[in-house]
């Protein structure tokens, strides 16, 4: 895919940060003085790391050459480095691995999940945000209008699986762990109309769609999709529209 882009990922910062703060809500220790940012992207995440503790040595990874430079320009006096998770090993002080929408993208996220958290030293923490939306309208609607003969080779599939059942990251971190913490939210975000859930989109999930396209294929692409969204959202007597987005949530401590 092209590199991600942080201007439109930030159009909806608030909504996008929101699960963030509320995992680190649930982090009850004060006592962190190493925390790593896995998929930092343009710093929203790391900032509320660094607000919650601000004595902590914090930094933060993205494989983004724009999302690390916007996170260098929000937090310059935190440390951030083009890096992948797939190949990443903690230092052996860190005390928490905190993660906002990225594992989802791996097709071996389980596996990796496990590795990172075997590598940690007792008492350190883990914990996850991942988006569990593929059976939204959004996601199916994607994979629909995809269908279309115009573009569908290139297209090809959808980039990532359906998320598997929650016990299988239990499985997965129960024997390393203390505890292990798992929950779901869904999050029902008022929108400005159609037009703004194709713009949020268009900042993650849209992408392995729409990058293969030439502009006036993506153009048609995106009018298609909008077509198809408007058959599943209803808009408000305000004129906003509900996107309903579920997301589930991981909290392990290491034994």
């Amino acid at each position: 895919m092209k590199d991600w882009s942080a201007g439109q990922y930030l159009k909806f910062e608030n909504e996008r940060s929101r699960p963030a703060l509320d995992l680190i809500n649930q982090i009850k220790t004060n006592d962190l003085n190493h925390i790593v940012d896995i998929g930092c992207g343009p710093g929203n995440s790391t900032e509320a790391l660094f607000k919650r503790w601000p004595e902590a040595s914090i930094m933060g990874f993205d494989t983004s050459p724009d999302m690390i430079e916007k996170a260098r320009r929000r937090l310059p006096e935190l440390q951030f480095e083009l890096g992948d998770v797939a190949t990443y090993q903690p230092p052996k002080e860190t005390d928490l691995l905190f993660s906002n929408a990225v594992f989802q993208w791996l097709p071996d996220h389980i596996a990796q999940m496990q590795r990172l958290f075997r590598s940690l030293k007792s008492g350190a923490l883990l914990a996850i945000q991942m988006p569990d939306n593929l059976r939204e309208p959004t996601h199916q609607s994607m994979i629909k209008v995809a269908q279309d003969p115009r573009w569908q080779a290139r297209i090809g599939h959808k980039a990532r699986s359906v998320l598997p059942p929650v016990a299988s990251y239990y499985e997965a971190l129960c024997g390393d762990a203390v505890h292990v913490d798992i929950w779901h939210t869904i999050y029902n975000h008022p929108l400005d109309g159609i037009e703004a859930v194709v713009e949020w989109v268009k900042g993650t999930g849209l992408r392995p769609f729409i990058d293969p396209l030439s502009d006036e294929e993506r153009e048609d692409y995106l009018a298609q999709y909008a077509e198809e969204l408007k058959r599943h959202y209803s808009v408000a007597s305000d004129g906003k529209v509900l996107l309903a987005f579920p997301r589930i949530f991981i909290l392990a401590q290491k034994k």
